[in-house]
């Protein structure tokens, strides 16, 4: 009911006691299952950041490493988009866990990291990229795809625009990544 509420009329503007209301039920009760409105939105987000992980799990293994950097950050993006289009209040909550170092966005950065860590890995493995620590690398290639992947920093710019800036960004990486000495 908070989800529905909240897409419908947006985070800021739904209270504990509207969603208690639109369940017949008291504030108390919600507050039994959620601390907090912060809490319930917490939640929210980590399902839908769930989901979007969805988006890049399944991935083709015996492209070459620079394509799968690329894959995936056009997928991310283009989720990210869509979302920012389809369901700007849900995206609003997102924004939310992001800002407040919640527990859905920490996750889903960790998320990010990982599948970042698994194509450098692979890289490494293939003989292409040269790096010691493939964390490391995959902790500041998530910081450098800051500005084509962050919900605030895409939303004020068009398509073609943020693809031709992740395309630009993916050969940066893959030439840093090769050149890479420990």
């Amino acid at each position: 009911m908070a989800e529905t509420l909240f897409r419908d009329r947006g985070y800021v503007a739904v209270s504990i006691a509207d969603i208690s209301g639109a369940l017949h039920m008291s504030p108390a009760n919600v507050f039994k299952h959620f601390r907090s409105k912060v809490a319930l939105v917490d939640a929210i987000a980590g399902r839908h950041l769930d989901h979007a992980t969805e988006r890049f799990a399944a991935f083709e293994q015996d492209l070459p490493p620079k394509e799968q950097l690329l894959r995936f950050v056009l997928r991310l993006l283009e989720g990210h988009l869509q979302d920012i289009q389809k369901n700007p209040y849900i995206f609003e909550m997102v924004l939310s866990t992001i800002e407040a170092k919640l527990e859905a966005g920490n996750r889903y950065r960790a998320r990010i990291e990982q599948k970042l860590g698994e194509i450098i890995r692979q890289g490494i493995v293939e003989g292409r990229y040269h790096c010691c620590d493939p964390e490391s690398a995959a902790r500041t290639v998530a910081d450098v795809l800051t500005c084509v992947l962050h919900p605030i920093l895409i939303a004020r710019d068009d398509k073609e625009t943020l693809v031709h800036r992740a395309e630009d960004i993916v050969g940066f990486v893959d030439a840093a990544l090769q050149n890479n000495s420990c």
